[in-house]
């Protein structure tokens, strides 16, 4: 499967000002009816049949766990990274020495800044504003190099300036993060180290504080790109005597093996896209698959587990659709399952106003209580 969000991207205008795509010239189907006969309908069926099937669950018997919702949890600032400014389908962000405008199709309303301000960044995303569209950087300033040093919760990564928008991080996820580390630190006078599986892991800074908080961490992604680095990051943090599996593989081939061997977690945290490929060419669909991946997930869940996350991306969904999948997953297993919006504060130039709030994603967690 895919990598949790790999690399993706939206277009703006050099200005900074979102640019709207050129109308294409509608084919006349009855034209190209007439000329194929029934081929355009036989590979509309054909295409219907590669579809993949909901991969529906059986209903669990006991009681559901408890529920707290909605539950909103914010980032403001970690480290090296801020939200500067939002407005106009578009966001000012601070990632380390460099201020990047990219696309954000949430931000409805005007920017509070000066536009000067917004034109002095050092990086602006120009692409297609499709969540998984390919775009290219242009930089106003000075040409910058293809990565550079960040640090996030005491995590030494590289950014990058990537085709798809995106950076190598999801600040946002500082929220879970913060949380799994406190757990894992408490846990970590047991007899042996507490179990991270992280799902879609990406370029693995989920991992690496799972791992610097004395987790044996198992980090499983579809691109071999991203498990080189993540790799990479380890190295760079200081971590590569912390126990962490690097594991390129489809997610949910991988999940399905580790029930089979009885492997259990204490923690786990999945990630996935709306859509992806395995590397050997396995599709995910969101909302074919993912019923069946949270069972399985269940299913190797320790039976005194410290916690499950789910984090769901540019789906067209309430949280409560993600929140009554977990309640169902989790039935008879006790504890509660909260959900909600991660949601990133603008902090303006300084890093410490807390302004308006940009939405970026579904989640929802289950804890022992």
């Amino acid at each position: 499967m895919t990598p949790s969000r790999p690399d993706k991207t939206r277009r703006t205008k050099a200005g900074g000002k979102p640019q709207a795509k050129p109308d294409r010239p509608r084919k006349d189907v009855r034209r190209a009816d007439k000329r194929q006969g029934s081929a355009p309908a036989e590979k509309q069926n054909e295409r219907r049949s590669r579809q993949p099937e909901p991969q529906w669950i059986a209903l669990r018997d006991g009681e559901r766990p408890a529920e707290r919702v909605p539950r909103i949890l914010q980032s403001v600032s970690a480290d090296g990274f801020h939200l500067i400014d939002s407005g106009h389908g578009l966001k000012l962000e601070q990632y380390g020495d460099y201020r990047i405008v990219r696309p954000e199709a949430q931000a409805l309303w005007p920017p509070l800044l000066d536009e000067k301000i917004w034109a002095n960044a050092d990086a602006i995303f120009t692409g297609d504003t499709d969540e998984d569209g390919m775009g290219r950087w242009r930089f106003p300033k000075a040409a910058l190099g293809e990565t550079w040093p960040l640090r996030i919760m005491d995590i030494d990564f590289l950014g990058r300036f990537t085709a798809f928008r995106h950076v190598g991080v999801f600040p946002e996820q500082v929220a879970h993060w913060q949380w799994m580390r406190d757990v894992l630190q408490q846990a970590a006078g047991g007899k042996t180290p507490p179990k991270v599986l992280n799902l879609f892991g990406y370029t693995g800074v989920a991992s690496l504080v799972a791992a610097a908080a004395g987790a044996e961490v198992t980090h499983v992604d579809a691109s071999k790109k991203a498990i080189g680095w993540a790799r990479e990051n380890q190295a760079l943090s200081g971590l590569n005597d912390r126990p962490i599996r690097w594991i390129c593989d489809d997610a949910m081939k991988f999940i399905e093996r580790e029930e089979r061997r009885g492997n259990h977690y204490d923690i786990i945290l999945t990630d996935p896209p709306k859509f992806g490929r395995g590397p050997n060419g396995e599709v995910w669909q969101l909302f074919e698959h993912l019923p069946r991946m949270l069972d399985l997930c269940r299913a190797i869940l320790k039976p005194d587990a410290l916690g499950f996350v789910l984090t769901a991306y540019s789906i067209r969904a309430s949280f409560y659709s993600v929140h009554e999948l977990m309640m169902e997953t989790m039935r008879g297993f006790g504890g509660v399952v909260e959900s909600g919006e991660l949601v990133i504060r603008e902090a303006g130039l300084s890093g410490d106003q807390p302004g308006r709030a940009l939405s970026t994603s579904l989640y929802a967690r289950w804890l022992p209580q």
